[in-house]
């Protein structure tokens, strides 16, 4: 009988044990910004202040100030080399980390209500907040596409014309009709968004282009396989009135092989 329990004893203790390591080796997730609950940007913090977003920083020309930061620390994921997902009001994007696992990343917040949220590259949420921003002359865009891939050391570009005739690309990230690129990511996995508040009515054309390579070693270049994946997965997001009553969305998956490809993803109107 003494044995017995004994024996008890250490199954329950090794069960323990083994529930305790499962749970120290599940991923986590901090978001140290934004927080929950209420915020009045511009009074509960300083947009006009240069932000740095990591590990990799978007080219800003003039039109990434004034955006909020998402900023956070994934704790306990194995490679991060491997994209997380970061999902903005419903817009899902790649997430990578430094070394660390700390990420920042800056995105235009319109008034009401917003939500981020932290998830594995399985799909499992990892943290997830929600917050009301009440500074009504922050305006929310009426059209807005982001573009993310699945390959770090490629890089892609989002091309889109609007219906003046207007061309919006890395090189004119910012277009005199409000439209433009924000933020134009140049290092790795983007995100490269468009954003427009007040859209002109007719036909919009959304390319994505295979520019060339990039890691941090070399810098860019425009060597055939010089990359991680055979076949490069973009995923385009094209939401309409954001996070509204009104919102209507269509995700574009696009295979990318080749340097050079141009692909027309979508045309519509407005």
């Amino acid at each position: 009988m003494q044995l017995t329990r004994r024996m008890v004893r250490a199954v329950l203790y090794l069960s323990a044990s083994l529930l305790a390591a499962m749970a120290a080796a599940e991923p986590r997730a901090d978001l140290s910004s934004p927080s929950a609950g209420w915020r009045y940007s511009g009074l509960t913090d300083d947009p006009s202040v240069p932000r740095v977003a990591y590990p990799t920083p978007p080219i800003d020309r003039g039109g990434a100030r004034g955006r909020s930061l998402i900023e956070g620390h994934l704790r306990g994921v194995a490679g991060v080399d491997r994209a997380q997902r970061l999902v903005v009001n419903g817009n899902p994007l790649p997430l990578y980390t430094d070394g660390e696992g700390k990420f920042v990343r800056l995105y235009n917040f319109g008034a009401g209500s917003n939500s981020v949220e932290v998830a594995s590259a399985e799909g499992k949420s990892l943290k997830r907040v929600q917050f009301y921003e009440a500074n009504n002359s922050r305006v929310a865009p009426r059209i807005r596409l982001a573009l993310g891939w699945n390959d770090p050391k490629a890089e892609l570009d989002l091309h889109i014309v609007t219906p003046d005739g207007q061309h919006a690309f890395w090189a004119r990230p910012r277009l005199s009709n409000g439209g433009g690129l924000d933020p134009d990511g140049v290092d790795g996995p983007g995100p490269e968004m468009f954003t427009m508040a007040a859209p002109l009515h007719g036909t919009y054309l959304v390319y994505v282009n295979y520019w060339g390579n990039y890691n941090a070693s070399q810098g860019y270049n425009f060597q055939e396989g010089n990359h991680e994946q055979d076949v490069i997965t973009a995923e385009i997001n094209l939401v309409f009135n954001e996070n509204t009553v009104n919102e209507k969305r269509e995700t574009f998956v696009v295979p990318m092989r080749t340097i050079g490809d141009l692909v027309l993803v979508k045309t519509f109107n407005y």
